[in-house]
C-alpha cells in the first residue's frame, strides 16, 4: 500500500484543528451558550420536555458549571460521543439522568428522560416509555428502594447485554456525530485538496 507519510499523531491534529475551526466558526466567542447549543445541533422547535433534556445535556457538558462550554469541554464531550468506552458512556448516561443531582435515578427522572430523546430522535419504539423505564427498574432496582445508585445502574446494566444495547441505541446521538464528521471530512478534503496542488 506504501507509505502515506502522515502519522496518527498528525491525523489527532489535523482532526482536532477542524473541530477548533467548526467550534470558533460557529461560536466566535469561544464560549457556547445554551441557545448556541442547540443551534449548533439543528435543535429547533422542541417541545418543552424536548428542551428540558437538552439543557440537561449541555449541563453534564459544561463541567464547570458556568453556564457555557468552552473549546475543551466540547472537545470533552465529542471525545465521549465518538471514542468513549462503555463505562464512560454509562457514567455519563448516569449523570444526564439524574437531574436533580442526588446521586440516584428514580422512576419518574428516567421516565422524563426516556420520553424526552424519543421526541428528539423522532424513531417509533415497540415499547411504550413507561413500560421501558419500568423494564429498567424491574431489571436492575436490585434493594427495590424505587432509586437506582450509581452502582445499580453500572452493575445492573453491564451485566445485562439486552439492556445495555437498548440504552445504548435510545440514547444514539449518531445524527449529532455525522452532522460534526460531515463538516469535519468536508473540510478536511478541501484542506488535502489545496496542499496537494
Amino acid at each position: 500500500m506504501g507509505n502515506s507519510g502522515t502519522s496518527m499523531e498528525e491525523l489527532q491534529a489535523c482532526e482536532s484543528h477542524q473541530w477548533y475551526r467548526k467550534f470558533m466558526t460557529e461560536c466566535p466567542s469561544g464560549l457556547l451558550s445554551f441557545y448556541e447549543f442547540k443551534q449548533f445541533f439543528g435543535l429547533k422547535n422542541l417541545t418543552e420536555t424536548s428542551d428540558a433534556y437538552v439543557r440537561t445535556m449541555f449541563t453534564t457538558f459544561d463541567m464547570n458549571s458556568d453556564g457555557f462550554i468552552d473549546f475543551m469541554e466540547y472537545v470533552a464531550a465529542l471525545s465521549l460521543v465518538l471514542k468513549g468506552g462503555v463505562q464512560q458512556k454509562l457514567r455519563w448516561y448516569f449523570k444526564l439522568y439524574d437531574i436533580d443531582g442526588s446521586g440516584c435515578i428514580d422512576r419518574d427522572e428516567l421516565l422524563i428522560i426516556i420520553k424526552s430523546i424519543r421526541a428528539i430522535n423522532g424513531v417509533q419504539y415497540e415499547t411504550t416509555a413507561e413500560d421501558f423505564a419500568n423494564m429498567i427498574f424491574d431489571k436492575i432496582d436490585v434493594d427495590g428502594d424505587g432509586e437506582l445508585s450509581y452502582e445499580e445502574f453500572m452493575e445492573g446494566v453491564l451485566s445485562d447485554e439486552h439492556l445495555l444495547k437498548t440504552l445504548t441505541e435510545c440514547l444514539d446521538l449518531t445524527h449529532i456525530v455525522q452532522m460534526i464528521q460531515g463538516d469535519l471530512r468536508v473540510s478536511t478534503e478541501l484542506a488535502t485538496n489545496s496542499s496537494s496542488k
